[in-house]
């Protein structure tokens, strides 16, 4: 790697100057915030503009107003400054415990199955601090603070460990009113009803009706969504039928605000899985969440009802 120039390393102190100065477009005011005398910012963003080279503002009356280089200027230098806060605090939060684990989760995943049942994993590993953020797509994780991911698709990711934890077998659904309104008794039914699709599962509903004898043309129309979360409050709210994963829409099933219309679930190809870096294979954390949650969806997938195959 090569080496920081000093040079070219402004001091915190006059960055921060800088960059309240340039957001209030007022010394004074940048004062206020940063609890320091006016003259003490205005030798702050002197000493700045002299390490620069160039003036980062033009005076105005009482005001300050960015010169173009000083724009161009103050939009890095926020960047750079919430990357510092950022790697701070993630330094601070593995210095209040022995392990952080950072995992990339999908949106509704994350919110219906895996936030539930986080807490028997801490109540395991009561030192541990594990961070979710949502992610859909696969990423590098060398470019990432990640960890791990719970992904679903093939298991193919370069450079990553895949684990098998469960496929996905989605049941049509829709709301008691709604299934009462349009007489939906059969599969046949189906084929005249709103069909909510999901925007990342495209031809799921079309999949469905072959696999119970009953293609449609309409198969393929209907709103989109992208998130299973968001289609389940959609039906829910009467506006259709839905093909849901039942590990995720489990409340709304036992509140009876979704009931199924057919035991004839469509299983998927693609099936969830963690996925980590190779590098982070024998990392103790790694390992006791890999083996925590591939029991929970061993558990999971025992405790599903059984349906027609």
């Amino acid at each position: 790697m090569t080496s920081l120039r000093r040079a070219f390393l402004p001091s915190t102190a006059d960055l921060l100057a800088f960059e309240a100065a340039a957001r209030h477009q007022s010394i004074s005011r940048a004062a206020e915030e940063l609890h320091l005398t006016q003259s003490a910012v205005s030798r702050q963003i002197r000493q700045l503009e002299s390490q620069l080279g160039t003036a980062l503002f033009h005076r105005v009356r009482q005001r300050v107003v960015l010169t173009d280089a000083g724009r161009v200027y103050a939009a890095d230098v926020l960047a750079v400054l919430q990357q510092l806060s950022a790697s701070t605090q993630k330094a601070m939060a593995f210095s209040s415990t022995d392990g952080l684990l950072n995992l990339a989760v999908l949106p509704t995943l994350g919110t219906r199955w895996l936030i539930p049942r986080l807490g028997r994993f801490m109540a395991q590993h009561p030192e541990a601090l594990v961070n979710l953020s949502s992610r859909t797509e696969p990423f590098d994780f060398a470019g990432t603070p990640f960890d791990a991911a719970i992904h679903f698709g093939a298991p193919h990711w370069a450079g990553a460990v895949c684990e098998y934890l469960m496929h996905e077998d989605t049941v049509p659904v829709c709301s008691p009113a709604y299934r009462d309104r349009h007489g939906i008794r059969t599969p046949q039914d189906l084929a005249r009803a709103v069909l909510l699709q999901q925007s990342t599962r495209p031809t799921q509903w079309a999949e469905w009706f072959e696999r119970v004898g009953t293609p449609t043309a309409l198969a393929l129309r209907g709103p989109q969504s992208e998130h299973f979360a968001m289609i389940a409050q959609a039906a829910v709210s009467h506006l259709g039928a839905a093909l849901l994963p039942r590990f995720l829409i489990e409340q709304e099933l036992a509140a009876g605000s979704l009931v199924e219309l057919s035991d004839q679930v469509l299983t998927s190809t693609d099936a969830y899985y963690l996925v980590y870096p190779e590098a982070r294979a024998q990392t103790p954390l790694v390992q006791a969440f890999r083996d925590w949650l591939v029991g929970e969806c061993a558990d999971a997938r025992a405790a599903l009802p059984l349906h027609a195959a």
